[in-house]
C-alpha cells in the first residue's frame, strides 16, 4: 500500500493525501475524514514520501546520473546540491552507468537508505519501452526527472525544449544560406531524439531535402569524430554548416575543418549544444545552445519543495533554450 493507492481509493490527488498527512488546513473535513478512514482500514503507515513532508524526514535527497565526469551531469549535480543546502537537505549521489540493471540496483540502494525523494538527471533514465522500475520508486517517494518526459504517476519532469532549439538552429542557418547542414549526434535518448526531430521538422517546414548522408551518429571521442569527417571528405560529400548535439563533438568537428584549411565561421559555421565551459576554451569560441541546466535543476528542487508542502504541482515543466553566440557563428 502506497500513497498513490490511498489517493486512488479516495478519488483524490496525491497532493491532497500529502496535505492530509501534513495536517494542512487546506483540505475539507469530509475529504480528510475519507482519506484517514482508508488509511485506518488499510493499516497504512506513512512511508518515505510522508517523511519528506516533515514526518520523520531524514532530509536526504537521492541523486542519480550515469556519469558525473560528463560536464552536463557534473554541473547539474553541483547546482542541485547548492540549491538543496539552504533548504536543510543533503544529497546522496549514485553514478549508475547506462546499464539498466545497474540503474535499478542504485534506485533500490537509495530507497534502502530511506531518502525522501529522488532526482534522475538526464534523459538516459528514460527507457524506450519499460519504465516500470521508475514507477515502482515513484509510488514510494516523489521522483523528479530532469530533461526527459516520463508519463508516470507521482513522477515529475522538468525539460528543456530541445526540439524547438534545434528547429530554430536550422532556420537561422538557412536564413544565412546554409541548406546542407551536417548533423552529428552520439546517443539515442529522449533528449537526442527531440533534437533530431527538430532538425528534421525544420527541413520539412522549409521545404528542404533531408540529406540522410549528413545525419551521422558518431562515438563520443575525438578520433572517431575526426575519422567520420575524413570519410565524408573522401567520399566528396559536401556540407556548408555543422550542428552537433553537444559541444565536444562540435569542437572536434572544428579541429577537422581547420586542419583542412577551412575558416570558421566564414567558410563553415559550427553550432554546439549545452553551452558548457568548453565553448569559451575553444578557438574559435563556440556558439552553442544553452539548455538551461541551472534553471532546470533549480526548478526541480523548487518542485520538490512544493510537493513536500502538499501543494498542487504540474507533472511537466518546459523551459525554453537560448542560443549563445560566439565566434563560430554570428547571426
Amino acid at each position: 500500500m502506497t500513497i498513490y493507492d490511498i489517493a486512488k481509493q479516495a478519488g483524490v490527488s496525491i497532493a491532497t493525501v500529502s496535505r492530509v498527512l501534513n495536517g494542512s488546513s487546506n483540505v475539507s473535513a469530509k475529504t480528510k475524514e475519507k482519506v484517514l478512514a482508508i488509511m485506518k482500514r488499510e493499516d497504512y503507515t506513512p512511508n518515505i514520501f510522508a517523511r519528506g513532508l516533515g514526518l520523520n524526514s531524514i532530509k536526504m535527497i537521492g541523486l542519480l546520473c550515469t556519469d558525473v565526469s560528463d560536464i552536463f551531469y557534473a554541473k547539474a549535480v553541483s547546482v542541485i546540491e547548492n540549491a538543496l543546502k539552504p533548504l536543510g537537505f543533503n544529497s546522496m549521489l549514485c553514478c549508475t552507468g547506462n546499464n539498466l540493471e545497474d540503474k535499478k540496483k542504485y534506485m533500490d540502494l537509495l530507497l534502502a537508505n530511506r531518502v525522501d525523494a529522488l532526482i534522475l538527471i538526464g534523459s538516459t533514465f528514460k527507457e524506450k519501452t519499460d519504465n516500470s522500475h521508475i514507477a515502482k520508486v515513484a509510488a514510494q517517494i516523489p521522483t523528479v526527472v530532469i530533461n526527459a518526459l516520463i508519463d508516470l504517476p507521482t513522477t515529475y519532469c522538468v525539460v528543456c525544449d530541445q526540439f524547438q532549439a534545434m528547429y530554430d538552429n536550422v532556420h537561422i542557418l538557412h536564413k544565412h544560406g546554409h541548406d546542407r547542414i551536417l548533423y552529428l549526434y552520439d546517443v539515442d535518448t529522449y533528449s537526442s531524439n527531440q533534437k533530431l526531430e527538430g532538425y528534421k521538422a525544420a527541413h520539412h517546414d522549409l521545404g528542404l531535402p533531408l540529406h540522410t548522408e549528413l545525419i551521422l551518429k558518431v562515438n563520443h571521442n575525438k578520433k572517431d569524430i575526426l575519422d567520420t569527417l575524413d570519410s565524408l571528405f573522401k567520399k566528396g560529400i559536401t556540407f556548408s554548416a555543422v550542428l552537433a548535439t553537444d559541444d565536444y563533438m562540435a569542437i572536434c568537428s572544428m579541429h577537422s575543418l581547420i586542419a583542412r584549411g577551412y575558416s570558421i565561421p566564414k567558410d563553415i559555421p559550427v553550432i554546439g549544444f549545452n553551452n558548457s565551459m568548453l565553448c569559451e576554451c575553444s578557438i574559435p569560441t563556440l556558439t552553442s545552445v544553452d539548455n538551461m541546466v541551472e534553471s532546470l535543476c533549480i526548478t526541480a528542487v523548487n518542485l520538490l519543495t512544493d510537493i513536500f508542502q502538499g501543494k498542487n504541482v504540474t507533472h511537466k515543466i518546459t523551459l525554453s533554450a537560448q542560443l549563445i553566440e560566439r565566434d563560430s557563428f554570428q547571426s
